[in-house]
């Protein structure tokens, strides 16, 4: 009998939730994950947002000054490469949950992002692979080779991230025991952390990157973050030995379709009237589980798990909540290219000094930086005592509040920008810094919609598809961006180039106010459909 307890006690100094050490074996609790490990993780993600948010935050000032593109066409241009930066996570988590894990794609990937930031910082530093200045009111558009240099080295970057943004969070909450409650626990927090230390670097590129970009030139601009996506590669390697690692489980898509070629198989077989050992809802699949007299019962196209019947039921109960994610994203968008037009159509200058407009998304990442140990250290505390969850809201709780911030967001915006327009037509000027709220109330929205959703998609995935869903819950944001990209066109096209909602130059003739109180329409839509397949979710049961 002693020699069961120990066996026992020996067994809960391992984790317990599959997952093995650098060398294949069980991972010892007291030397591998937990929050020791995380510090390598928070260093990787910082330095590496650091890399994409010194490309991104400001990219469309470098469309339009240094490649002489309209306000319109260098919208589009940014929507649309940000969009793709969030659709090859598809593959990146594919290719992490079939076939190399979670460690190696990343690693793997941070070299292909490496090349983009190189290939992006060469066309912006060798002379004849940049546009040449504008001469007068003459501005020579961007050659043939200048734009391939140019975007192979934004979609090499794309490709880069795709490989990163799926895995990462991931990869830190498998840091954590699920079978362990103490670090079950911590794994909630995680996430908030997780999601502060991509604020750090999206901080610090708002702040210090768009100044020397704006100050020093593009080539400065863009080397220091290249030079921080090589840290963001050599932190993450270095934390190896702490790690622990789940083995990959097989292609996920291939489980998902062989359930639904195998219910299609059985169509015509009878469900059992009443048979509670099946799972709730979507019923038609559960004849992938079912036996037919006929059928070999070893082929896995006829004949299924349950496991993997409620794996493909909880992607369709996933989806309504997925779908909300597209209409934030496209408010959401609005800090990196509308916005700062916005600001670059007012006063910007403190005596001598003229602030770039892109500067003002500090105000974003400053209010994560500020409501994140707010939220974990005051508000969860506090909210437990009355839910009595360890995490204080529910995620999809804490996501519908920041849907409703986002849409809060956009009103601050639309009318700050009808107050500009009545002042500049009446020969007056707005501040800036009338902009830090609209900046603010997004970066708020942020935490609460993306860390809530970072977490939902992680616990209520598949274990098997937790890096697939993760991008999944990613391609929101592609949409995202790509309805964004479609609605200025339309409105463009239907308002007017020069004197429409969005002019081509000059905002003074427009009515951005228009546009930004169609996204809060779109915003007040969504949420309440959000809130109504939120309260008919059902938790998943794997």
């Amino acid at each position: 009998m002693s020699d069961f307890f120990i066996f026992q006690e020996e067994l809960k100094l391992y984790a317990e939730d599959g997952s093995v050490d650098i060398n294949g074996n069980p991972p010892l609790k007291q030397k591998t994950g937990n929050w020791k490990a995380c510090p390598f993780i928070f260093a990787n993600e910082c330095c590496e947002r650091l890399a994409y948010y010194g490309i991104a935050k400001n990219l469309i000032t470098y469309f339009t000054n240094e490649l002489h593109e309209t306000n319109v066409s260098a919208a589009r241009h940014v929507m649309t490469w940000q969009g793709t930066c969030y659709v090859t996570p598809l593959l990146g988590a594919l290719i992490a949950d079939a076939y190399w894990g979670r460690y190696w794609t990343i690693g793997c990937f941070s070299a292909i992002y490496f090349s983009g930031m190189v290939a992006l910082t060469l066309s912006a530093s060798v002379p004849g692979l940049k546009p040449s200045e504008c001469i007068g009111s003459i501005c020579p558009p961007a050659t043939l080779i200048q734009q391939a240099v140019l975007f192979s080295g934004l979609y090499l970057i794309a490709l880069g991230t795709g490989g990163i943004k799926p895995c990462v969070s991931s990869f830190g909450a498998d840091q954590f025991d699920q079978t362990d409650p103490s670090e079950r626990d911590r794994k909630a927090s995680f996430f908030n952390w997780f999601y502060f230390s991509i604020n750090v670097g999206a901080f610090v590129s708002s702040t210090l990157l768009v100044w020397v970009q704006e100050n020093y030139g593009w080539e400065l601009g863009f080397m220091i973050p290249t030079v921080f996506m090589g840290l963001a590669t050599a932190s993450f390697f270095f934390g190896t030995r702490l790690y622990r690692f789940q083995k990959p489980s097989g292609s996920p898509i291939t489980r998902a379709c062989q359930v639904l070629v195998a219910a299609y198989h059985n169509k015509n077989l009878k469900l059992p009237e009443e048979d509670h050992t099946l799972p709730d809802g979507y019923k038609f699949l559960d004849k992938a589980a079912m036996i037919s007299e006929e059928d070999d019962i070893h082929d896995p196209w006829k004949l299924c798990t349950m496991t993997q019947v409620e794996e493909v039921k909880i992607l369709l109960r996933l989806f309504p909540i997925w779908a909300s994610g597209i209409i934030f994203s496209v408010l959401h968008s609005q800090i990196y290219t509308l916005y700062v037009q916005q600001g670059r159509s007012m006063t910007r200058t403190i005596g001598s000094f003229e602030i770039p407009p892109a500067t003002l998304g500090m105000f974003d990442t400053a209010s994560v930086l500020i409501t994140v140990p707010i939220y974990d250290r005051l508000i969860v505390p506090f909210v437990r005592k009355f839910t009595g969850l360890a995490k204080g809201f529910t995620d999809l709780q804490r996501m519908g509040i920041g849907l409703f911030v986002s849409v809060l967001s956009l009103a601050v915006a639309a009318i700050v920008e009808t107050v500009r327009l009545r002042l500049a037509r009446e020969s007056g000027n707005m501040a800036i810094f009338w902009q830090v709220p609209q900046y603010f109330l997004m970066g708020t929205a942020g935490v609460f919609f993306f860390v809530g959703r970072i977490q939902f998609f992680y616990e209520q995935s598949p274990d098997t598809m937790r890096s697939l869903c993760n991008a999944w819950a990613l391609l929101t944001t592609t949409l995202g961006n790509y309805l964004s990209s479609m609605i200025v066109t339309v409105v463009a096209c239907l308002s007017g180039k020069d004197d429409g909602w969005i002019p081509s130059d000059n905002l003074d003739k427009g009515h951005l106010d228009y546009f930004f109180w169609l996204l809060v329409c779109l915003g007040s839509v969504n949420l309440p459909v959000f809130v109504f397949f939120s309260v008919r979710y059902t938790q998943k049961k794997v």
